[in-house]
């Protein structure tokens, strides 16, 4: 009889207390830290590649002769391909990370490169290729949110303070991005292959090529669980039912069986499904709908700020000055992004969820009044921009930690897919719409987003009790 045993006899409470401390150190686990560093880079990383190209991207368009929504799209489209990406990589990817950090890596490049490549060539649709071979890139969004919330490597009471690190560094390339786009637009470099139109391209893709080798060597990625041939040789009396059963399946679905081809979904996913309630339903609705309406007003609002300053009678910002005026409200949200990330591992995730909406709704509605009264000038459309990207960028911090909670682990992959497409859908209407913005009319774009939030207060509201969790 081991120590341990005759103990747990000595001391009945003993192996009680253990497995209490087991399971409080199994809501607090955290990842491999290196290998987190890199995940949270590599979503810095995209954010600039998204945001870098905001300040100047109007007059690429134009000078290779396209208008104010060729602009929009340009910025948005990437998304709707990294959506469409999502489809192979979430096929092949084994619930791993390394394979997509590699094809997220080799498609930055590609498309960089081509996105630069498009002056030299006079070739307007250039653009958008190289934009859209980067938006393959942004499938690695949708793995920066997983890796956060995965429950084989985080805790449940460490998956929101790592969604606050992901919208921390989702701010600095919101500001970083804009800033070095304007400054390179304003340098300029008077050169038919580097200037301030394709320079963001170059430099981003040398960024990539220089991280793509650290990553290489440095990331760790989750063990893959052992195969069918290794647990056999392990245990030679395998029952018929270890036999059928399919260990290569994704980790994040350690119960997949292919007993039953013709059905995708294993046995105990759907007895999960059937058990997942009504309100359940609702709370997934609801968290897809804020994933979608925060990236929608937030892309809008960075795709309509160079357009609107550019037209505006007491504006005419160029490009460098656009820039830096978004990337001043990002600047100025840190702080209390970090004072966010604090709050987090004390507040429930849904009052996080509706202060940030009230915030950012409380900037949408005073836009609208300054534009009904004309009085539209530096400091009031800063201190609007500035409450948007607060309150909406701390309201993306809870959509897929919440859900991550409230559903069983082998929903994570189903559900990070289902609030990143959500996000890559308003993403790119959101930047269609926000180049548009001044043709439609500045009180239309508002009013719409304030519509669109008020649609989300009905969800929030009715499903207000379905929407508590464990904190942190």
């Amino acid at each position: 009889m081991t120590l341990k045993l005759l103990l747990n006899q000595i001391n009945p409470f003993s192996s009680r207390r253990e497995t209490s401390d087991d399971y409080n150190e199994e809501e607090f686990k955290l990842p491999n830290m290196t290998s987190l560093v890199i995940m949270l880079v590599m979503n810095f990383l995209l954010q600039i590649s998204f945001f870098i190209v905001i300040s100047s991207s109007s007059k690429y368009t134009e000078y290779l002769g396209g208008n104010a929504t060729f602009s929009g799209i340009v910025i948005g489209i990437p998304t709707a391909f990294a959506g469409l990406s999502l489809i192979p990589l979430t096929k092949y990817d084994k619930g791993m990370y390394k394979m997509p950090l590699h094809v997220s890596c080799c498609f930055s490049i590609l498309g960089h490169v081509a996105y630069a490549l498009a002056f030299r060539a006079d070739f307007l649709y250039l653009i958008l290729i190289g934009r859209c071979l980067t938006g393959v890139a942004f499938s690695m969004f949708m793995y920066c949110k997983r890796y956060c919330t995965d429950p084989r490597i985080v805790g449940i009471r460490r998956r929101t303070t790592l969604a606050s690190w992901m919208v921390i560094c989702q701010a600095m390339g919101m500001s970083f991005g804009p800033f070095l786009g304007g400054v390179l637009y304003k340098v300029g470099f008077s050169n038919s292959i580097f200037n301030g139109c394709t320079s963001p391209g170059w430099i981003m893709t040398g960024i990539y090529a220089g991280f793509w080798v650290l990553m290489t060597i440095y990331f760790e990625d989750i063990p893959q669980p052992p195969t069918t041939k290794e647990l056999q040789s392990a245990s030679p009396i395998v029952s018929s039912e270890v036999k059928g059963e399919d260990t290569e399946a994704s980790p994040d679905y350690p119960s997949a069986s292919t007993t039953h081809p013709a059905s995708p979904i294993d046995e105990s996913f759907r007895a999960q499904l059937s058990l997942i309630t009504w309100f359940q339903w609702g709370v997934i609705a609801c968290m897809c709908w804020f994933s979608m309406l925060c990236f929608f007003i937030l892309g809008s609002w960075e795709a309509n700020l160079p357009v609107f300053s550019a037209a505006a009678e007491n504006f005419h910002w160029s490009p460098f000055a656009a820039g830096n005026f978004i990337a001043l409200g990002a600047i100025a949200c840190f702080p209390f992004l970090l004072l966010n990330l604090l709050a987090a591992r004390h507040i429930q995730d849904r009052k996080l969820l509706a202060f940030g909406t009230i915030i950012g709704l409380a900037g949408l509605i005073i836009f609208l009044s300054i534009l009904r009264t004309g009085k539209v000038n530096y400091g009031s459309l800063f201190a609007c921009w500035w409450t948007v990207a607060l309150g909406f960028n701390i309201a993306t911090t809870v959509t897929l930690s919440l859900l991550s909670k409230q559903l069983p682990p082998e929903w994570n992959g189903p559900t990070s897919i289902v609030i990143q497409c959500s996000n890559y859908t308003g993403r790119v209407t959101g930047a269609i719409w926000g180049g548009s913005g001044v043709s439609v009319g500045m009180s239309n774009f508002v009013g719409l987003e304030i519509a669109m939030v008020g649609i989300g207060a009905v969800f929030f509201t009715a499903l207000w009790r379905d929407l508590k969790t464990k904190t942190g």
